[in-house]
């Protein structure tokens, strides 16, 4: 039997390659450009994310406080928390009451990391949706960068970035290419604020 691997890795990294090429760059200018708002009027960043999504909102969170300046949360940062109201409370509404114990406001934004966007209709990610909903009803901005145009953060969103990846990859491309969408993020004009260790070394 003929050895595929190979085969698979060129596809995969001809993929990513295509991904990066079609991304919709204005809507990448758009979330840098509402974040800027956010963060220059004094609101606080939020970033919510499950599985590969809360790894990224940990780290994400990181360096929005960092490099950009920016006054950042996620509950993936409390797993005491986050699994006390699991526990007590249930998933769905995890985000967003934790968003209220934070008295999310008008002015504050919330920063979405999710493969489909959450969905009603199909009982995904409830808790990413009870998230954005709750954002929107209290006049918080909300970004995102998902992987489905048809997802309730997406639709949802004033600004959000959807990665174009094949439906067979979906997962892997799409997670990929949120911690792309956010270093490009934080090493934007518009949002920089101090270098990373390795570029401020002469």
């Amino acid at each position: 039997m003929k050895d595929l691997t190979p085969m698979f890795s060129a596809q995969f990294l001809e993929e990513t390659a295509r991904i990066a090429a079609e991304i919709d760059a204005d809507a990448v200018e758009a979330v840098a450009t509402g974040l800027r708002v956010c963060r220059d009027g004094g609101g606080r960043l939020f970033v919510v994310g499950v599985g590969g999504g809360a790894g990224h909102a940990s780290h994400a969170v990181c360096d929005f406080r960092k490099l950009a300046g920016f006054e950042a949360y996620t509950p993936a940062d409390n797993v005491s928390e986050l699994t006390a109201r699991t526990n007590d409370e249930g998933f769905e509404s995890v985000f967003s009451s934790w968003l209220r114990e934070s008295r999310l406001r008008a002015g504050d934004a919330l920063l979405v990391f999710s493969v489909g966007g959450g969905s009603r209709s199909h009982g995904i990610s409830l808790n990413v949706v009870a998230a954005v909903e709750l954002a929107r009803s209290v006049g918080a901005s909300v970004f995102g960068v998902v992987g489905r145009s048809d997802g309730a953060t997406a639709e949802l969103a004033d600004a959000c970035v959807v990665v174009p990846a094949p439906a067979s990859r979906l997962t892997p491309h799409t997670e990929a290419f949120q911690a792309v969408v956010w270093h490009l993020l934080v090493s934007h004009p518009l949002l920089a604020a101090a270098p990373a260790k390795w570029e401020s070394v002469g």
